[in-house]
């Protein structure tokens, strides 16, 4: 258990999409898990049946729920849909691959590469503001929740900048962990000091097949 003045959380990554499969950037589009995502997220509810979680919260975006809601079922709890916790608005890059982006708009594309942190991308925002958003929500659970345990899912890029945080990494490193779709990512939050416990567990996922690991923005 936590102590009173700490909040852990099971930070799950969302299942597969056929984006993932693509290395298409999501970002806010709502896209639904595809049938390897599905199957990941039966897998993830059974892994983690036996756990205690005072509550289970979610981004609100489509392939975050149908991610939570088999974790959900067993624990008899409902899913707290977030908005807070979505992914970041990648505005003119998302539905795009890198060399699509590349191709369209140099730019942009050297931007979104060298990770600016205050650079907003058109129709979306910056990271630095992505990471305020995540970082006030955490604020916010930790919070609410003391002394407890509750499970999250989001999406690679919350993870990405969680990871960064807990490690003191800047936000503009180019990412060098991985990011695995339906992984199980225990985090201590207590106050400003993140730590995980541990990170990019998938033994549940075995004989699953998996969108490979892609160091990229």
């Amino acid at each position: 258990m936590p102590s009173p003045e700490s909040l852990r959380i099971c930070l799950i990554r969302h299942g597969q999409t056929a984006w993932n499969a693509e290395s298409r950037i999501q970002g806010q589009r709502d896209l639904p898990l595809d049938e390897t995502g599905l199957a990941q997220a039966e897998a993830l509810a059974r892994r983690l049946a036996d756990r205690h979680f005072a509550a289970i919260y979610s981004s609100d975006l489509l392939r975050a729920r149908q991610t939570a809601r088999p974790l959900a079922r067993p624990h008899g709890l409902p899913v707290r849909l977030d908005a807070e916790l979505r992914e970041r608005n990648f505005g003119c890059c998302e539905g795009k691959t890198r060399e699509e982006i590349r191709a369209g708009d140099a730019v942009v594309a050297e931007m979104l590469t060298a990770r600016r942190p205050e650079y907003v991308l058109p129709g979306g925002e910056s990271l630095r503001q992505h990471l305020d958003r995540i970082t006030a929500c955490l604020s916010r659970l930790t919070r609410r929740h003391a002394g407890q345990s509750i499970a999250v899912v989001s999406h690679g890029g919350v993870l990405d900048l969680i990871h960064r945080r807990a490690h003191g990494m800047s936000i503009e490193q180019p990412r060098d962990f991985p990011l695995p779709n339906a992984s199980i990512n225990w985090l201590i939050v207590r106050g400003e000091d993140w730590r995980f416990e541990s990170w990019g567990d998938v033994a549940h996922l075995d004989g699953i097949a998996q969108a490979p690991f892609v160091t990229r923005i």
